[in-house]
This record gives structure tokens, C-alpha cells and sequence, in this order.
């Protein structure tokens, strides 16, 4: 299958599994902690378990989910260099546990290690962000991005994830940011899809996994913005199982929110 017609048959998958496994749940599930603190749910191990079954059925290559342990991850990632699923099927799990709707499946196609098919679909909001490398990116079938990126960086609304950055940083981001507005949505898959859309216009996350970023971050640069790391301007050159991620729907936007982070705080 070609990649143009590969890329409709993952969006309709994702699609139909959310609708199967996800939305049924919503309002209706228990939650765990895993080992690691954070929360899983029926949800996510039921979305997993279907995507592992049918992606491979579209292209036969590995899977690699966020619901795997690490061992397996670790195979699947070895695995894949030809090719490789990277999916987190349900990224948001705190919003979704408590009846929030910004959650979303995020499915990467991985060639080389780095994503040539992204689908990032929130399905309490029916919206789903898609694109492939080298022909652009999407909103439910509409080019990337809604709308211009805003021309300077005091006027620019941020996605910050402030408790994943180092306190030096995330408190000059709080006493006294460059942008005009802050939000944070709690999906690192839907706030890169975001800032590809131009919801937001930069955004900073101090580390993100790779089924965090595969997805979005395709999606992004695809509808014409830019990201790269803290303290690297090569995002792809970085250790991929996790990140910090400096990202803004303009490269001339990303160059100024870029040096704003990086620059000595005031002595």
C-alpha cells in the first residue's frame, strides 16, 4: 500500500477503534497507577491490544505501544528499522479518567527512526490531525495550518508544561514570560498537533516520550512549523526515547522562543 492510501486506512482504524474502545469508556472506567506513578485505564490497555492487532494488517511491521513494558519496547524498537508502528493509544489518560475531553490515539509510522505517517485523533472532539512526510498536513481533511502564527513572540499564546522543566526555567516562564497567554492541555500528542494548527503558537515540554512527540511532531513541521530541542537545534539527533521539545508553528517564531529559553536568567 501506498503512503497516500496507507495514511486514509490508519486514520479510518484509528477512527473506529476510539469509537470501539475508547469513547464506550469514557465516564466509565477505573483507574490504576502503574509503577511509574503514572494512571492507565481499560482504555488504554483495550486500545493498545487493537492497535497492535490491525496496524499490522495495513503494513507488517513491529508495534511499539506505550502499554508495552520496556523489555518489549525495547525488541519491538530493535526490530523496526525498516519499519515501525510507535503508537500511544491514549495519550491524555488523566483527562480521559476524569472526564476531560483533550485525549487522543497518536499512531506514528516510523522508517529510519523517524516518522513518515502521523495521526493524532481526539475522539471526545471528533478532530483528528494527519500528515505524511514531504505532502503536508491535515485537520479532519483540511490543510494545515487554521490559522498564521503569530509574528512576534510577546504576542504569542504558549503551550508550557511547566512541571517537566527545570524549576529555573519554568519560574521566569511563571514571574515573567515573553509570550501574551499560557495554556496547557495535558496531551502532549494534541498540543503539538495544536501548535501545528496554530492554536498555540510555541510550546515547551522538558520531556516527552517518543510515543509523545512521533506523531505530533511529523504533523507539525508538515503544516510549515518548527521545532528542536533545549539545548540542541537538531530535534532528530536526540537519544529517541525521550526529549524536551521546543516547538512553535513559524521557524522565524521558533528562533526567538528558542534563544528566550536558553538565555542566562537575569543575575
Amino acid at each position: 500500500m501506498q503512503d497516500e492510501a496507507l495514511l486514509g486506512a490508519v486514520i479510518e482504524t484509528v477512527t473506529a477503534i476510539a469509537d470501539d474502545q475508547i469513547t464506550p469508556r469514557f465516564l466509565n472506567t477505573a483507574r490504576e497507577r502503574k509503577s511509574d506513578g503514572s494512571i492507565v485505564t481499560q482504555a488504554d490497555r483495550a486500545a493498545s491490544d487493537a492497535l497492535i492487532a490491525a496496524l499490522p494488517r495495513l503494513a507488517r511491521h513491529p508495534v511499539l505501544s506505550e502499554e508495552m513494558p520496556r523489555p518489549a519496547q525495547q525488541a519491538q524498537w530493535d526490530a523496526g528499522g525498516d519499519g515501525l508502528w510507535c503508537i500511544d493509544p491514549l495519550d491524555g489518560t488523566s483527562n480521559f479518567a476524569n472526564g476531560l475531553g483533550q485525549f487522543a490515539v497518536s499512531v506514528a509510522l516510523l522508517r529510519g527512526g523517524r516518522p513518515v505517517l502521523g495521526v493524532v485523533h481526539a475522539p471526545a472532539l471528533r478532530e483528528t490531525f494527519s500528515a505524511r512526510a514531504g505532502a503536508g498536513a491535515w485537520f479532519n481533511g483540511q490543510a494545515l495550518p487554521q490559522r498564521p502564527a503569530a509574528a512576534r513572540l510577546r504576542d504569542a499564546v504558549a503551550g508550557v508544561d511547566f512541571k517537566r522543566l527545570a524549576p529555573s526555567l519554568a519560574g521566569r516562564l511563571a514571574l515573567a514570560p515573553p509570550y501574551h497567554s499560557q495554556r496547557n492541555h495535558g496531551s502532549s500528542a494534541l498540543e503539538l498537533a495544536y501548535t501545528a494548527a496554530g492554536r498555540f503558537d510555541v510550546y515547551v515540554h522538558g520531556s516527552q516520550k517518543m510515543w509523545d512527540y512521533a506523531a505530533g511532531a511529523l504533523i507539525l513541521v508538515e503544516a510549515g512549523g518548527a521545532i528542536c530541542a533545549l539545548d540542541s537545534d537538531d530535534f532528530w539527533a536526540q537519544e529517541p526515547w525521550q526529549r524536551s521539545v521546543v516547538a512553535a508553528a513559524s521557524p522565524a517564531l521558533l528562533a526567538a522562543w528558542r534563544d528566550w529559553l536558553r538565555s542566562p536568567p537575569p543575575s
